[in-house]
């Protein structure tokens, strides 16, 4: 995830692409060289390997396109971005009227700035 975040600099606060796509395509690829029936380690050659590759590659290009034509229609018609008010303000407070959705969550200053 810190590697999609910051080498990569996608926006992604819940980190689908390191959990989903990275881990799930890294998993995908072993099964092409540690299954014990056809994979690459155990005798099997690059079959097995090279389905899995073409498997990857695919679902990779129609995550690709599918998502850019979606976020091109969503940022034409009502835009990808909140205003800068609702960003510092937080949309628990914009979208759904609450103050805070996290209980017991303030931040409290440094006494000694208090004092």
């Amino acid at each position: 995830m810190l590697f999609v975040d910051k080498i990569l600099k996608v926006d992604d606060p819940v980190g689908a692409i390191g959990v989903h796509g990275i881990c799930g395509a890294t998993g995908t690829l072993l099964v092409g060289l540690f299954a014990t029936d056809g994979g690459l380690f155990y005798g099997g050659g690059f079959t097995l390997f090279g389905v899995q590759l073409i498997g990857v590659l695919a679902v990779a290009a129609w995550t690709v396109a599918t998502m850019s034509i979606l976020f091109l229609v969503i940022k034409k018609t009502i835009g990808l971005r909140v205003s800068a008010e609702e960003e510092i303000d937080g949309l628990d407070l914009h979208e759904h009227g609450l103050v805070s959705s996290y209980a017991d969550f303030e931040i409290k200053p440094n006494l000694k700035d208090v004092i």
